[in-house]
């Protein structure tokens, strides 16, 4: 067991340890508690998205007061920390460390888990995930399917439908494929070799990809609506429904396009009153492709409902039935690759113009588009079941206010480091909105610098006089 590192934390750090909401994403526990009883915490937070548990939390009954009170050294947790490596015997996926503080009485203990590609078993030999602030034991075959789809250690799409094989055998859908695609083989013994035929049945994979009508075999879980609601409020009701709900039936690829392009058209009818009066609402097309995209693919086929595009005055929105696959979070999305429904998205990308056309790209294609556009990053949320994208037709911050922003909180700011805020490539022109920034007051050169470190800080007299800076020293600015 390698030795946990002592962290020295300051009052103000101890008491947001105290001050720490119980919830989907966080537990804090007393030492008298069994190690063994604790690790359902553990397996809980593995099994969903991930936490921190803090132990040596004391809370009085009654009134919820609660008191540091920690181990007495790094030895006392021993055995703690041996019961808890069980569970991650590998030594990844966790990290440990000990929170100190010179007036406060002991070590803390907290343990950072991450959300785990496999499933973890408390020590009581039960399956355990966080929804709240609960540790739900998942005591069914039903509930641990649904976890183990969750995780991606199985997938709906490889279930058999009860319906005729000619459903993808015989479509226009196959047969406009194989005449595109593989015109030397045969329907039938092409989809066998795919797995999307096994025995006298079709695959949920067969029915998405190559039914003419999969939303007949697979009702309320291959179909698409969309919403359009004359409102920016946070929720759409129905006396704000402009019109009822669109209906986006189809294979998965003629799907795809259909609902950008009903997406589209919609928006680009779109006016909101400015203080400048009416104005066109803009989204790039790419990014909803790719989002729409994105939802079709990887959406859980075995929830049992639609997707929903609902577009806002302000906002567009993509909900995708299901949790997000595997290891991936909100916050690792753009970086992990994990393919919920691996078939699926193999074989779409062998169609004609695959929507799908740099496959594990797709939401960092959406980002670089809204960017683009000046237009805020999309929002990524998991929560009630569903994966929410919103974009939002909102204009993101000028250079200058990032760049103002960041020094709020940094001693000094470098080109490069300006050029990644504000998502300009080149140097040059990051150089002259420095040098512009200089010469209106809002930020100097720190002296001193070469023109390989050069850097800005904000003014510490409260002003700068352009006069003062110098042509010289501006140019400083790469």
């Amino acid at each position: 067991m390698s030795a946990v590192p002592v962290v020295e934390v300051s009052v103000t750090e101890v008491e947001k340890v105290l001050a720490t909401e119980e919830g989907h994403f966080a537990d804090v526990k007393s030492l008298r508690i069994a190690p063994a009883k604790l690790t359902r915490s553990l397996s809980a937070f593995a099994n969903a998205e991930g936490g921190e548990l803090y132990v040596g939390i004391e809370e009085e009954k009654g009134s919820g007061a609660r008191t540091w009170l920690g181990f007495e050294t790094p030895e006392a947790a021993n055995g703690h920390v041996q019961v808890f490596e069980s569970l991650f015997p590998l030594g990844t996926e966790f990290a440990y460390e000990f929170l100190r503080n010179a007036a406060s009485d002991g070590l803390v203990l907290k343990i950072s888990v991450q959300k785990t590609r496999e499933i973890k078993k408390a020590s009581n030999d039960v399956v355990y995930v966080r929804r709240g602030a609960q540790n739900l034991p998942v005591d069914s075959p039903e509930r641990l399917e649904i976890l183990k789809r969750e995780k991606g250690l199985t997938t709906f799409e490889d279930q058999t439908v009860a319906c005729e094989p000619e459903v993808i055998t015989n479509s226009e859908t196959i047969i406009g494929f194989m005449l595109e695609v593989v015109p030397t083989s045969e329907p039938e013994s092409w989809l066998r070799k795919q797995r999307l035929l096994v025995g006298a049945n079709p695959t949920v994979a067969g029915i998405v990809l190559f039914a003419d009508v999969p939303q007949a075999a697979l009702p309320k879980r291959t179909g698409i609506k969309v919403y359009r609601y004359n409102t920016s409020a946070e929720q759409g009701t129905r006396e704000t429904l402009d019109f009822d709900p669109i209906s986006i039936e189809g294979n998965a690829y003629n799907q795809i396009h259909a609902a950008v392009a009903e997406t589209q058209r919609i928006i680009e009818a779109l006016r909101i009153r400015t203080s400048e009066g009416l104005v066109s609402v803009e989204y790039p097309t790419t990014a909803i492709h790719e989002i729409v995209t994105n939802a079709v693919l990887h959406r859980d086929y075995g929830v049992s409902d639609d997707i929903h595009i609902r577009i806002f005055d302000n906002r567009v929105e993509v909900l995708s039935p299901g949790t997000l696959p595997g290891h991936v979070t909100p916050e690792n999305i753009l970086d992990e690759r994990f393919a919920r429904n691996p078939s699926i998205v193999r074989l779409i990308n062998k169609f004609p113009d695959p929507p799908n056309k740099d496959v594990g790209e797709g939401l960092n294609t959406a980002f670089d588009a809204m960017r683009e556009m000046k237009l805020r990053d999309p929002e990524i949320v998991q929560a009630g079941g569903y994966v929410t994208v919103t974009l939002r037709h909102e204009r993101i911050a000028s250079p200058e206010e990032r760049i103002l922003e960041f020094l709020e909180t940094h001693d000094e700011i470098a080109n490069r480091q300006a050029r990644e805020i504000c998502f300009i490539g080149s140097e040059n022109r990051m150089k002259t909105i420095l040098q512009r920034m200089v010469r209106d007051g809002l930020i100097e050169l720190v002296p001193g610098r070469t023109r390989y470190t050069a850097a800005y800080r904000l003014p510490t007299d409260g002003s700068v006089k352009p006069a003062e800076t110098g042509q010289e020293q501006l140019d400083l600015g790469v």
